[in-house]
């Protein structure tokens, strides 16, 4: 006769399991609440402008691109627009990894002194409001001649997104193992070799999350473009702003603009997912 044994789980177990169970079904109705106004959005795309404006909406009406041919085939192009922003974020966000990632080598790995002090000077440049900065910014650009130029965005741009670029980077590299360096300075290995062949490797989780976030900020921004561009240096944000005219809000035609112009964004997330998110944590845990 054989006795079988039965196992059971330990109560403390049982109520980690479902404490997880929760916790993820929180993340997934969080989740869920942020996705829900996108896929409205990209709905209400689809809808002819009459079905779009109704009250309440109908959420069952007939498709149609409508909206998109009125965005690409309307009065003005969105192709300038969109040009203009790649451009303005592209390469600002290459200028701001140029820069931040030697500022963090020196903030981290190679510590100069009173380190701390300047880390706060990075973070004290983001607790001005914008605002109170625009009049000067403004006249600075009216007198340099600068005004509804890229470049006054990249440069700009670049100076918004240097400071939080400088602190991302310094905690990635902040995990980067001194062994390394260490033997990369044995083998005769320069600045710019270690940063290039040792560190940048290592980090490059870091660097595309880093990366992609200042892509983001810039690519999203509106305040500057709305204020210092006007037809040349117009950036798409700032051409969303013309569906809302005295005639009315074009709600179909501006969701149907949102979602392309929303589209860059939306890719480069997909295309770096698991980049970001192994560099958003790459530098949480010593």
């Amino acid at each position: 006769m054989t006795a079988t044994a039965v196992r059971t789980a330990p109560p403390g177990q049982k109520k980690e399991g479902r404490g997880g169970a929760w916790l993820s079904l929180l993340a997934w109705v969080v989740g869920i609440l942020f996705v829900l106004p996108v896929l409205w959005m990209v709905l209400t795309s689809f809808h002819s402008e009459a079905n779009a404006a109704q009250n309440p909406p109908a959420v069952f009406a007939p498709l149609t691109l409508e909206g998109y041919r009125e965005f690409f085939s309307g009065g003005a192009s969105p192709w300038p627009p969109l040009l203009n922003s790649l451009t303005a974020s592209i390469v600002s966000t290459a200028v701001v990894l140029l820069l931040a990632i030697p500022a963090a080598y020196a903030l981290s790995i190679k510590p100069v002194r009173k380190w701390s002090d300047t880390l706060f000077f990075f973070l004290s440049t983001k607790m001005l409001p914008v605002v109170a900065g625009l009049l000067p910014l403004y006249l600075f650009a009216q007198y340099a001649g600068l005004l509804d130029n890229i470049w006054l965005l990249i440069i700009f741009y670049t100076s918004m997104n240097l400071p939080i670029a400088v602190w991302m980077m310094r905690s990635f590299l902040s995990e980067v193992p001194v062994e390394m360096l260490e033997a990369a300075s044995v083998d005769g290995a320069g600045l710019v070799k270690t940063l290039r062949s040792v560190i940048a490797p290592v980090v490059m989780p870091g660097i595309a999350a880093t990366a992609l976030i200042c892509f983001i900020f810039s690519w999203n921004e509106l305040l500057f473009a709305r204020v210092l561009t006007a037809t040349v240096a117009e950036t798409a944000p700032v051409f969303l702003t013309s569906f809302v005219t005295s005639q009315g809000l074009f709600l179909a035609q501006l969701c149907a603009a949102a979602f392309v112009v929303s589209l860059p964004v939306l890719v480069a997330g997909f295309a770096a997912q698991d980049k970001l998110v192994q560099g958003l944590s790459l530098g949480s845990v010593k």
